[in-house]
């Protein structure tokens, strides 16, 4: 199997599992904080469900400046509008991994926030590390706003203490 194909199925496993932390976002514990310099649960879960577009960007730009301000934030409205936003995006990225050529894998990728380089390197490491890892990241981050509010945390890579 290719590298895109590989890629295409972790992307599965990771939707699925976003999706299914997604589900449980509660509406009323929107402007929730575990900490001053956090994001509110409303943001953290929103970008959760919209991080998909940044996968698409790594895969058929060969930059990104952050300081062009082209990113519109989605607005948190229901946790069945964050799973729908996260289903069509999965789609996009679905649909531009199986466009890759096997050679891009190795083309140069940068994002830059104005003058400043953050990463830059090979639009494999910038799919795996700036997409992929940092929605899992993310997603994990939701899981603890869920655990702090009373809700059951779904299991992600093996049991969760919430579900038998």
């Amino acid at each position: 199997m290719d590298t895109a194909g590989l890629l295409l199925q972790e992307l599965n496993e990771e939707a699925q599992k976003t999706r299914k932390t997604l589900e449980r976002v509660p509406e009323d514990k929107r402007t929730f904080v575990p900490h001053a310099r956090s994001m509110p649960l409303d943001r953290l879960a929103a970008l959760v469900a919209q991080l998909p577009e940044f996968g698409v960007i790594v895969l058929t730009t060969p930059e990104l400046d952050f300081g062009q301000g082209t990113f519109t934030p989605l607005k948190f409205e229901s946790a069945g509008q964050l799973v729908r936003a996260l289903d069509e995006r999965a789609v996009k990225v679905r649909a531009a991994l199986q466009n890759m050529k096997e050679s891009a894998w190795s083309e140069p990728w940068k994002l830059s926030m104005g003058g400043t380089v953050l990463f830059q390197g090979s639009r494999f490491m910038a799919y795996r590390l700036m997409f992929l890892n940092h929605l899992v990241h993310h997603r994990a981050q939701l899981g603890v706003y869920l655990r702090m509010n009373g809700l059951a945390v779904p299991a992600i890579y093996g049991p969760s203490a919430d579900e038998a």
